[in-house]
């Protein structure tokens, strides 16, 4: 079994266990549920959610399958699942049992229903001793040919959802610094704004240009740089190109994560949502989920995160929004004047 673009390969259930953290970007702790799609013994599609707590009412797990099911379904054609749940036996046995008769009543087909309980692996669909003993098989991932794989790849997995979100949180220590570079910055704004919206729209081209290139060259940009982007991308046409002019690789990941983590708490909305479409045409769903969330905590109405949030809990493509935001703006690289420059 492989990852897509033949990074790595997956020939046991250990394997498996191991993988999952690079699939889904972190180590899933227990209570986890991951329902992972294969194409002809390809992966291409893995979804992680939290299991109720013990003892909470049977209804709380079937909304968690009925909100699972319809994911995993639109990313058809699929062959079959493998669904791996984290923690103890009384706790999470029952409920992988629930979950794969939900998918198998779909007429999706359940390959295997494996547990992961500290360091070993327990299969709930093999009853052969040689391959699947009752105590389990180990993993350790630390001589696992896997891990290895995917440090070469690239591939990253942080120890936990705190983790991934450390890469976009705010650096307490910069605020004092970063608070008075966006209020000169938002001085110069209101300089810039009286020229008329195509000013600034031509002033914001200049700065993500820059930025990304600057960002490409290696050098770092001063607060008063970021401080200037992020004032900037309060105007809609301007963080619309962001996003057209960013690339879907890891380097422009990190560069908007850097930006979010850096600009002042007013002005994360827009830049955390680029990050979350960034991420998310990278394949990092977690990421992309998550940096959406940080722009909605900051401005609960930000219309694009909320459109990103909703489609990515759907498990819909990036190309579906990237075709809705093209038939809202069908070139992006031309202002329309008559766009509001306020956040959404």
């Amino acid at each position: 079994m492989s990852f897509p673009e033949n990074k790595l390969t997956v020939r046991s259930s250990a394997d498996l266990a191991t993988a999952v953290p690079y699939l889904i970007g972190f180590h899933p702790g227990d209570g986890s549920i991951v329902v992972i799609a294969c194409r002809d013994r390809r992966i291409v599609f893995a979804a992680r959610g939290d299991l109720p707590a013990p003892g909470t009412p049977a209804h709380h797990l079937r909304e968690l399958t009925a909100h699972l099911v319809p994911v995993v379904q639109r990313q058809q054609p699929i062959t079959d699942l493998i669904i791996v749940g984290y923690g103890t036996k009384g706790h999470i046995d029952p409920a992988l049992r629930v979950i794969g008769d939900a998918f198998t009543a779909t007429g999706l087909a359940v390959r295997e229903l494996l547990r992961v309980y500290e360091t070993r692996i327990f299969s709930l669909t093999c009853d052969d001793p040689a391959c699947c003993p009752a105590q389990g098989t180990p993993v350790d991932p630390t001589t696992s040919l896997v891990a290895v794989q995917a440090t070469v790849a690239g591939l990253v997995a942080r120890p936990d959802r705190a983790a991934v979100a450390s890469r976009f949180t705010t650096v307490d220590n910069t605020g004092d610094s970063i608070r008075h570079a966006t209020t000169e910055a938002t001085a110069r704004m209101a300089a810039v704004k009286t020229a008329g919206s195509t000013a600034v729209y031509e002033a914001g081209v200049h700065a993500v240009r820059g930025a990304l290139r600057q960002h490409d060259d290696g050098t770092r940009l001063t607060d008063d740089e970021v401080a200037w982007l992020t004032v900037l991308l309060t105007h809609r046409p301007v963080r619309d190109l962001a996003v057209d002019l960013t690339q879907p690789h890891d380097q422009h990941v990190t560069f908007w994560a850097e930006i979010t983590r850096r600009a002042d708490q007013a002005l994360v909305p827009a830049p955390a949502t680029v990050l979350a479409f960034t991420a998310w045409r990278c394949g990092d769903g977690v990421l992309a989920v998550m940096a959406a969330e940080r722009a909605l905590q900051v401005d609960p109405d930000y219309q694009l995160a909320d459109l990103l949030l909703q489609a990515l809990h759907a498990g819909r493509p990036p190309s579906a929004i990237e075709q809705a935001t093209s038939s809202t703006h069908p070139n992006p690289s031309i202002p329309n004047p008559n766009t509001p420059s306020e956040q959404e």
